[in-house]
């Protein structure tokens, strides 16, 4: 079975090798434009001799051409950010299957794992899904769970759990593919969810919310785009958060301790320890580097 793989980046380059090692067929590589050739994927198909042919030139006939005489059976979407055009996808015989690190139909998006945290799921997962023209609609293949946490960030979740499960997924697939063995199960769309992409419009802390809802949104927007307050009217993120339940003596934002590098902070209904700290637009450090006792973190407006 003849693959064209999309993608990008080290989890692009670490599906790719182990699609091959698995002994699948891979005849060619899609990137983003302007693709830099230090690029994980870019660099580790240039090296095994696959062609490699940039997504949004498909739209063009000549690119396109190039494409179809690949004659591919199955395309494999890692994580895909341009679009990708209907005769893209009917020119493979098996169509596309595509990875999206959420249990769909929730959190359909650019940023599920974000907003699976944001929202206090104690549960997410993986999906690999057939490819329609809707965003994240198309039928499933196979789904993967795993547990959120109460410590996971974005970064954790992600690197500690849904990118080698979602490496190991896209294998299985394919092979689910290629023996004829792969089902298409509808999702059920009266339980689908959409968020827009999480960012700094949606990172602001209200220390008027409860310390739950404050350590999950700063939890959720860890690494990007990083949850926000104001410190004496100057912005400042917060990385690295941890909820400990009681309810403290001091206003909700109040700068409580520092110990060993960390800030513990009062809200409603308990107190954050944060890790790590950034002035904007200066680089993290420890929090109880730039956070003080006494100090008094408000809404960024």
């Amino acid at each position: 079975m003849r693959i064209v793989l999309f993608g990008q980046s080290a989890f692009g380059k670490d599906v790719f090798e182990a699609l091959r090692a698995a002994g699948e067929e891979v005849v060619g590589v899609s990137t983003p434009a302007g693709s830099p050739r230090l690029d994980p994927l870019f660099e580790a198909a240039s090296i095994a001799g696959v062609p490699i042919i940039e997504t949004p030139a498909l739209r063009r006939d000549g690119p396109f051409e190039q494409y179809v005489a690949l004659k591919p059976d199955l395309l494999v979407f890692t994580l895909v950010t341009d679009i990708v055009r209907r005769r893209v996808l009917d020119a493979a015989t098996h169509g596309a299957i595509e990875y999206h690190p959420s249990l769909l139909p929730l959190h359909r998006g650019r940023t599920p794992m974000n907003w699976a945290i944001v929202s206090g799921a104690e549960r997410t997962g993986l999906t690999i899904f057939w490819v329609d023209e809707g965003i994240d609609t198309g039928p499933v293949l196979l789904q993967r769970e795993v547990e959120i946490d109460p410590a996971d960030s974005v970064g954790t979740l992600y690197f500690d759990h849904l990118y080698p499960m979602g490496v190991e997924a896209l294998v299985e697939a394919t092979c689910l593919v290629r023996e004829g063995a792969a089902p298409r199960i509808p999702q059920n769309h009266a339980l689908a969810t959409y968020e827009a992409p999480c960012g700094p419009e949606h990172a602001k802390i209200d220390w008027m919310n409860h310390s739950r809802v404050v350590a999950n949104l700063i939890r959720g927007c860890d690494p990007q785009p990083g949850a926000v307050a104001s410190l004496r009217g100057e912005p400042i993120r917060l990385f690295e958060a941890q909820l400990r339940p009681g309810a403290p003596d001091e206003p909700p934002g109040t700068v409580m301790t520092t110990v060993d590098g960390r800030a513990e902070i009062a809200a409603i209904g308990g107190t954050i320890i944060v890790g790590r700290a950034q002035r904007i637009p200066a680089p993290r450090v420890a929090a109880g580097e730039l956070l003080m006792v006494g100090d008094v973190l408000e809404r960024r407006q």
